[in-house]
């Protein structure tokens, strides 16, 4: 129903800057608010940003929270996750993901997930 595809990831420096893009296609974009989690090899999925339908209001994960920017574009049917001052910590495996609902932080509340993008982080 909905296909989520991302992109934009790669290898950055730390206290460097990446800009992901998710790519939405089926329904209409504009019925979903989405959401970025990220999960790191022997890791739990963890969240990392969400946006509602509109875009009028944004939630961050704490260790986030300042460095990282969630915007959408409902004309492009595209969400950004806009990376900034990045840590080593930072370096997993980025999703993308739909929902009906805005519950930001509940993983278990998102209907549609796309396959991933990879942000490694180096020294």
């Amino acid at each position: 129903q909905v296909q989520l595809v991302e992109s934009g990831g790669g290898l950055v420096q730390a206290g460097g800057s990446l800009r992901l893009s998710c790519a939405a296609s089926g329904r209409p974009f504009s019925s979903f608010a989405m959401g970025w989690f990220r999960q790191a090899p022997g890791k739990e999925r963890e969240f990392v940003a969400a946006v509602t339908k509109s875009g009028g209001s944004t939630s961050y994960a704490d260790s986030v929270r300042g460095r990282v920017t969630i915007s959408r574009d409902n004309t492009k049917n595209t969400v950004y996750l806009q990376m900034a001052s990045l840590k080593l910590e930072d370096t997993a495996l980025y999703y993308c993901a739909a929902s009906q609902l805005y519950m930001p932080t509940f993983r278990l509340g998102y209907n549609y997930w796309g396959q991933g993008t990879q942000v490694t982080v180096s020294s």
